[in-house]
């Protein structure tokens, strides 16, 4: 991997195969506490678009319940 973009993607795309609650919160304090304060992040232009994506997602109402998108990943993983 050379970008630290593509570092980036690949943390993300192996972050969300974590179901872990314990696990997520650790990483999650390890992120939290290494940021600098006042720090600006640069977001990617796939990243900004992915966030105005889920904003209009949630002003149309296009929502599911973390139990229904569970047993909807249940589901997938069986078929």
């Amino acid at each position: 991997m050379n970008s630290a973009e593509e570092i980036r993607n690949s943390i993300i795309d192996q972050l969300l195969t974590i179901s872990n609650k314990e696990y997520l919160k650790a990483i999650f304090e390890i992120i939290n506490n290494s940021k600098k304060e006042g720090e600006k992040i640069q977001l990617s232009d796939a990243q900004i678009a992915m966030l105005n994506m889920s904003e209009e997602d949630i002003k149309k109402n296009r929502l599911i319940s973390q139990e229904d998108l569970d047993e909807s990943d249940l589901k997938w993983l069986e078929s």
